[in-house]
This record gives C-alpha cells, structure tokens and sequence, in this order.
C-alpha cells in the first residue's frame, strides 16, 4: 500500500516496493494523472494515428489508452499489435492486464502464460510477477504464491534484496489478505530478513524496513484477533514515523493502518475516521472503507466508494483485492 508494508506493487505488478517514494504514485492512478493522461492520448491520436503495419507505434498507443483507463480502446490496440507481430511479449502482457481489469480471468493468464513463454530472461520478472498479481484477482494465494517465489528466488540470485524483499513483502500480503495468516507472517519475516543484507543502509533505510515490518506484525495481529499485539506494533510504527526520517509517502500509511487494526477489531467508527485521513486514491484503502460504511448500515456511502474503486483500472495487489469484490457488492453480491 504504498502503504507502510510497502505493500503497493509496481502498477504491472512487478515489486510492491518501489524504492521508497517512487512506489506511492506507481500504484494507484492519482486524478490529475488521468486526466493529463486522458489529455495526453487524446491529442497523440488526433495528430498521427498508428498505421495498422506499426506494432510499436499500437503498443505506444495501446499504454497510454491503458494508463488513462480506456481500457476497450487499450484492448484494441494491443489485439492489433499482437496480429503484426504474434511474438510480442509486451501486447500478451497488455492483453493479460485489461482482461484482468474486466474480470475475464482465465483468458488474461491465457496471455500472461504466453507472456512467460515468449519473454527473455530479462523481461521475466515482469511477466512472472503480472502472473503472480493476475491469480490475486481471484484470491489464489497458492497459484500466486508460485510466481512470486520464481521472482524472489532470481532476484535472490541475481543479487538484488531490495527487489527480493519487496517481492517477499508481495507475496505475504497476499496470503494475508487470503485468510492465512501463518504464510502472511513467514513472508513478511522472509522480506524483512533479506532486506537487512541490502550493502550499505543508511538510517533511513532501517527506519524504513524497521516501519515495514511492524506494520505487517500490526495487519497479522489483527487478523488474528490479538488486540494488544496490533495496537504495540502499531505504536512502533508510530515511533519510527514520529522520528521524521521516512519521506511523506511512508509516513501516510500510518493512518491507513491504524485504521485496518480499527476494522478487523470492530471497531468501525474509528476505522472510518482514520481510513478517511488514507491515501483516498488507493483502492484498498478505499475497499475497507466501503465496507466499514457498509457494516454500519451506510449503504449509500459504501456504494459511492465501491462505484470509484472501479473507476481505478491499474494491474497491482491493491486493485486485484479491491476490485471484484466492488463489482460483486454492486451487483447486489
């Protein structure tokens, strides 16, 4: 999220952690961006439309459309550019992401396996991990368990614990937000340990693992119904954010959490007041929200923050655990 476990992976799903800063606007499609963004294709395809010979001309095209939520444009782009070229790995992935997006599931990882297939070594973490995020939107922790240990093991391999830790971090998210708080925990555990082999951490760096690790001890505890052990390390991650070293985007997950530990106790007014004062562009957040308003007999207020999670179209954790189960509610689910 961008949240403070650093739980928000890159929009294609490549690492929840983003160093730092850079993984709070990855995520989740700020207003202004889609609207620039909107703005932005618009006018590329006023002035020079792709001819139908240019895959890379459609694939270009085809992530801004994406991007700006035109997601039926998008699709069409990327189906072009795929009949140019049928080898492409980045229309596959293209494809994958939209059909996520809509809830056509089984043929997104249709094009996400052909992804894998066709990719290079070096575009493999991407294609593993949009696999890895893709069985999230249907709650297969299992499945996606599978992916995300084949990044973290090459990360492993290729030297890179601050990508393997974010990784590590995804993958305990996912099992947490599945129910099994146990894998949740070894995960999480997993992400802290190899972060602490990163050469060269600064204070801040500690802080920021420090913080991660806390906040995912606080999630865990609140879903195992102990009160006292959420609340302490909540506290901790208060004091780590209080020191002032972590950037503004780490700091901001604080209320996020309070408020989670708030919903999995019950105790929904308090987790509305403070999952008000989250990041209200991220759909998660966005999702417990609804779904306090919802347990409070507000229907009208969940429907309104069910209505604008699906108004949010990026491939990450956050729109996989959010989205469908806004479509299901809506639909009367």
């Amino acid at each position: 999220m961008i949240c403070a476990d650093s739980d928000r992976a890159i929009r294609h799903g490549v690492n929840e952690y983003a160093p730092r800063a850079a993984y709070n606007g990855l995520m989740t499609r700020r207003s202004s961006i889609l609207i620039l963004a909107s703005l932005a294709v618009a006018v590329s395809a006023h002035a020079q439309a792709p001819t139908p010979s240019d895959p890379a001309a459609l694939l270009k095209e085809a992530r801004q459309l994406e991007n700006g939520g035109q997601l039926t444009e998008a699709l069409a782009r990327y189906r072009q550019a795929l009949e140019q070229s049928g080898s492409q790995v980045e229309a596959h992935l293209g494809i994958g992401r939209v059909l996520d997006v809509e809830g056509k599931y089984g043929e997104a990882r249709q094009h996400i396996q052909k992804a894998i297939e066709l990719a290079p070594d070096t575009l493999q973490n991407p294609a593993l991990s949009t696999m890895a995020v893709a069985y999230a939107f249907e709650g297969q922790a299992a499945e996606s368990a599978k992916y995300f240990q084949k990044v973290f093991d090459r990360q492993v391999a290729a030297g890179a614990p601050e990508a393997a830790a974010g990784t590590a971090n995804a993958l305990g998210r996912v099992y947490l937000e599945t129910g099994d708080a146990t894998n949740a925990e070894k995960w999480y555990r997993t992400g802290y340990d190899t972060a602490r082999k990163i050469a060269k951490r600064s204070p801040e760096d500690v802080d920021l693992w420090d913080m991660r690790w806390h906040h995912a001890q606080a999630r865990i505890a609140a879903r195992r119904k102990q009160p006292e052990a959420a609340r302490k390390h909540a506290d901790a991650v208060r004091t780590i954010v209080e020191k002032g070293t972590l950037d503004e985007s780490q700091r901001a997950s604080y209320p996020y959490l309070v408020g989670y530990v708030a919903f999995y106790e019950g105790r929904l007014d308090e987790a509305i007041a403070a999952l008000s004062k989250a990041d209200q562009e991220d759909p998660f957040i966005l999702s417990l929200l609804a779904q306090a308003y919802g347990q409070t007999k507000d229907q009208a207020k969940a429907r309104e923050l069910y209505q604008k999670i699906l108004g949010i179209h990026g491939h990450s954790l956050q729109v996989a655990f959010s989205r469908p189960l806004a479509r299901k509610r809506l639909a009367g689910g």
